[in-house]
């Protein structure tokens, strides 16, 4: 016979579960019992050379929620604890992560009560991990809608802000921003170079560094090269074995594995879906969706090609790119060091810029690639407010400013807003009928971006 429970017993079984929630909160935040102690327990989260991030000069729209979207070990975390440390101990932090918070937290208004009740000083809430709520979307919807007159800190992969369900309930609701591995003039600025000539010095350095190793907090932090593998093989773990095989629930991990792989080998080349599958032994759909996992998950980035009403054009077969140098390598295993001196180095330093224009670009960005069917290419081509900005990549020692006939080719066809040629040694301009070509350095990057992506 199975047994019968009263709705008096049922009140009190909820009612045991939520002090079990409410305990499991106050041992995440240990600074609301000792508020005196707030400020160094919160300071634990941060490192001692702290790295500040651009996007933290973005204002802090008001009665919206701010939602911190990368890859793992990103830094996310890090950057709000550091947003977050004056305001301790007013503070209310809910990792997602944990199984009895996730239970707890699956309808926002028990939540939103739980605050006001008992928790009614606080003035930010910082919601870690949250991609692991299967409403996500809806639980920031209804923390905000609540108005409870707090800043509202959310952190996560974008799995949970790409669903279209999300972006329509979060619609005038939340401010998206996008941080990924360090950027060089993230890096520079916190180099502080007393001088032109040492800032350039530094600039050599951490693009030699961010070439090969990448530029992960964790990675870039270590001097010598044998922390930095390691520690890039247990991400690549991470991100394959805990991501994909759990988080998205992937039942052909080595398929996965080595569709990565073979990623990795042709960064910069057309997609071509169908070999791929065919190495992979899984169909074209199921390729299609690893790469999206991929793109969710901030390792690559699918890039489509300009179609400017052209026919020569070629309009369907898209690229990819890593999001990060350092994984890519690892993925291959090749971590030599001389850039002249490898094989790869013309697609490794394409992918290199396409890195750090993804970081320095926003959501309305759109960054793409240009190609005729005669085989004419422009590495990337960015589009914003009805501008278009071609830049074409060299890993050359340019001495003298040269311009690709396909570069002419894109420039006599669309007439861009401006181009540039972005090589490692030569800083010039070439003036032309329509304009000037710019030829820019690594260490011109950030000014050059600046300028087109304002």
């Amino acid at each position: 016979m199975v047994p019968s429970f009263s709705s008096k017993n049922h009140d009190q079984e909820v009612r045991m579960f939520s002090i079990e929630v409410q305990n499991r909160v106050k041992q995440m935040n240990p600074w609301i019992l000792e508020p005196d102690q707030a400020r160094e327990m919160i300071g634990r989260f941060l490192p001692k050379d702290y790295v500040p991030r651009l996007t933290e000069k973005l204002a802090v729209p008001p009665e919206r929620a701010i939602l911190i979207a990368g890859p793992r070990q990103a830094g996310k975390s890090t950057m709000v604890w550091r947003q977050l440390i004056d305001i301790a101990p007013d503070v209310l932090f809910l990792n997602m992560e944990d199984p009895l918070l996730r239970i707890g937290c699956d309808q926002p208004l028990d939540l939103i009560e739980h605050l006001r009740k008992d928790y009614s000083f606080i003035r930010a809430l910082f919601v870690d991990e949250i991609q692991h709520l299967e409403e996500a979307g809806l639980f920031i919807k209804g923390l905000v809608d609540a108005k409870l007159n707090l800043q509202i800190w959310v952190t996560g992969s974008s799995s949970f802000d790409l669903k279209s369900r999300t972006r329509e309930s979060l619609a005038g609701r939340a401010s998206r921003r996008r941080l990924l591995p360090f950027s060089l003039e993230e890096l520079r600025q916190h180099a502080e170079a007393p001088n032109p000539v040492a800032d350039r010095a530094v600039c050599e350095t951490i693009v030699s560094h961010q070439l090969i190793f990448g530029s992960y907090p964790a990675v870039y932090s270590y001097a010598k090269p044998d922390p930095k593998t390691m520690l890039l093989s247990d991400l690549v773990e991470a991100l394959i074995l805990r991501d994909a095989s759990d988080l998205f629930r992937i039942r052909h991990v080595a398929a996965f594995r080595k569709l990565l792989t073979l990623l990795a080998m042709q960064i910069g080349n057309l997609l071509n879906v169908s070999e791929l599958a065919s190495l992979c032994n899984v169909d074209a759909g199921t390729v299609n969706t690893y790469i999206e996992i991929l793109e969710e998950s901030h390792i690559v980035r699918k890039v489509l090609p300009y179609a400017g009403g052209k026919r020569r054009e070629i309009t369907s077969a898209p690229k990819v790119f890593f999001v990060d140098n350092g994984i890519r390598n690892q993925l291959l295993n090749d971590f030599s060091g001389d850039l002249q001196l490898r094989t790869d180095k013309g697609p490794l330093f394409e992918n290199w810029a396409f890195s750090e224009i993804l970081k320095a670009s926003s959501f309305q960005h759109e960054i793409r690639f240009w190609r005729s069917k005669s085989g004419a290419e422009v590495d990337f081509v960015i589009e914003h407010g009805g501008r278009i900005h071609g830049l074409e990549v060299k890993a050359s020692l340019l001495k003298q400013p040269v311009v690709s006939r396909s570069s002419w080719s894109f420039i006599e066809a669309y007439a861009p807003d401006s181009f540039s040629v972005l090589n490692l040694s030569l800083e010039q301009s070439l003036a032309h009928d329509k304009g000037t070509v710019d030829f820019i350095t690594p260490y011109t990057l950030g000014s050059w971006l600046q300028g087109v992506l304002s």
